[in-house]
């Protein structure tokens, strides 16, 4: 078995055990390991962080939307711009 091979099993297993964390489904144990791996696994680091920023975003969502208004002037210009296209 290569390195790589071992690498990636491990790497799979990191992934699964960030995916747990993230719903507070891992052992004290399986955050350990995962922790070890993510000091010397920068892809892995990546992926936490980036599992962790996705997570404050669903819980604390910040979305600003257009009023009702905005967008009927926004899809009046819309037409306009096409009808001066064609």
């Amino acid at each position: 078995m290569s390195k790589d091979y071992k690498t990636f099993t491990l790497c799979e297993k990191a992934a699964l055990t960030c995916d747990k964390s993230q719903y507070k489904e891992a052992s004290l144990w399986e955050k350990f390991k995962l922790n070890i791996h993510l000091i010397y696994c920068k892809a892995c680091r990546n992926y936490s962080s980036n599992n962790g920023k996705l997570t404050k975003l669903i819980h604390n969502p910040e979305v600003d939307c257009l009023k009702d208004c905005e967008k009927d002037q926004l899809q009046d210009k819309f037409q306009k711009e096409l009808e001066d296209y064609q």
